[in-house]
């Protein structure tokens, strides 16, 4: 363990505070931020540690954090607070190695999640998490979404990112004609040419695609188009709509294990 680290000017904290606010940089540099005892020890299991930094009260408290010994730099309470993206600070702060899975993350996927333009970060991170509860195999976003390595994401997500490949596309309509041709099915959730969720079968030879809109303005007619049906969710008239996170979470439970 490394000496501690009292003053809210050091250089790896602002680092660290760089990274946990700025997306370019975590790109840049291949590295995101995240925050909490639980969150950070999860993230453990999938990608590598490269700086730990908790008050020493975090270290007696959670002894599993030992596993983080020889990158992790005790910090003082006001450095905490500098480091913290949250009212009351959970006082652990990781930087962990960016995952990056390859074209292999979709080729072999059977049942996989797509959002446009989803760019509400607790959206995002829900479905992410959803995706992985409800057993998916694979999250395809176009860069309209929010980032799903930023800190609100991450939190909404509980440390899901990590746990199921996150694919990042340019070209949302090219990737899911290219999954039809393949033989999986893509479903849009929208109102135009629509049938109710119940009314669509479960059996899908060549695998299945969920697509989820924008929370505004749903999916674009390119995405519509590129899908073999567009389906929507029974429900009463006493609400106009559901929000992204929840529609999609509907959806993704409707077609587990299919």
């Amino acid at each position: 363990m490394n000496e501690t680290i009292t003053s809210r000017d050091n250089e790896k904290v602002k680092h660290a505070c760089r990274l946990r606010d700025e997306e370019a940089r975590r790109t840049a540099e291949g590295l995101f931020f995240a925050e909490g005892p639980k969150l950070c020890l999860e993230l453990s299991a999938a990608c590598r540690c490269t700086a730990c930094f908790a008050t020493q009260r975090a270290l007696d408290r959670t002894p599993e954090l030992a596993k983080f010994d020889s990158v992790t730099w005790p910090v003082a309470d006001h450095v905490a607070d500098k480091l913290s993206s949250t009212k009351n600070s959970q006082q652990v702060f990781c930087l962990f190695k960016l995952p990056h899975p390859g074209p292999e993350a979709l080729a072999g996927a059977r049942r996989i999640l797509a959002l446009e333009r989803v760019q509400d970060p607790g959206n995002v991170g829900t479905l992410i998490r959803s995706a992985a509860a409800f057993g998916f195999d694979a999250v395809l976003l176009d860069r309209g979404c929010a980032s799903p390595f930023s800190p609100r994401t991450l939190r909404a997500s509980m440390g899901a990112a990590a746990r199921i490949p996150v694919v990042v596309t340019r070209n949302l309509p090219g990737e899911l004609t290219a999954l039809r041709q393949r033989g999986v099915t893509c479903l849009a959730t929208a109102l135009r040419g629509a049938v109710p969720l119940d009314t669509v079968g479960r059996e899908f030879a060549g695998g299945l695609c969920v697509v989820i809109g924008s929370e505004g303005q749903g999916l674009t007619d390119a995405a519509i188009d590129a899908c073999d049906q567009a389906v929507k969710i029974p429900m009463t008239d006493r609400a106009e709509s559901l929000n992204a996170a929840v529609a999609g979470s509907v959806l993704l439970w409707h077609f587990r294990g299919c």
